[in-house]
């Protein structure tokens, strides 16, 4: 399976790829769609789009792992990104990708086993979990693969969708009663 993770953003867009066999993760590629010299907004929605197909073609991912937008105090901003986070699953619904978001401290906690973990704690992680010799300047583009990752212990989780869709324990084992032999 490989995993497209995407950290949305309309200065900078986060990209990830990733490429899990059994549990054994890969990373593929990760970098940045750079916006910040793009002056108009629908440009720069149509650049999120343009680059997510190509690298959706070029590496034929399975799914799509993006995180939710952050709500913080300025309105504005929390709805130009949620257009570039709208466009990015726009560009992986145009080519049968299954669409997973996860929350930041969701994401944070995945990686880290912190939900207030820094950027710079989630990228070193990250380094460590995937032997990652250089890492790349901007920070969006790790926690893109941060995204990525996630998605993955999501779905190897005993609890993931993957075992009947159990969301405790509790429901796990009345789905699953030849389990506890």
């Amino acid at each position: 399976m490989i995993i497209l993770g995407v950290d949305p953003g309309t200065n900078i867009m986060g990209y990830a790829l990733l490429k899990v066999e059994s549990k054994k993760m890969e990373l593929l590629v990760m970098g940045v769609i750079e916006l910040q010299k793009v002056g108009d907004t629908y440009e720069k929605l149509e650049k999120i789009f343009t680059r997510l197909v190509s690298l959706i073609d070029e590496f034929k991912p399975d799914q799509l792992a993006i995180e939710a937008p952050f709500f913080g105090k300025n309105v504005q901003s929390m709805l130009k990104l949620g257009r570039a986070q709208g466009v990015a699953i726009a560009a992986a619904l145009s080519r049968n990708l299954t669409i997973n978001e996860y929350a930041p401290r969701k994401i944070k906690m995945a990686i880290t086993g912190n939900g207030s973990a820094s950027k710079e704690q989630v990228a070193g992680m990250l380094q460590n979990i995937l032997n990652i010799k250089d890492m790349p300047q901007y920070m969006d583009a790790t926690d893109a693969l941060g995204v990525a990752v996630c998605h993955h212990y999501e779905m190897s989780s005993p609890l993931s969708g993957l075992a009947g869709g159990a969301k405790s324990w509790k429901e796990f084992i009345a789905k699953n009663p030849s389990r506890l032999k």
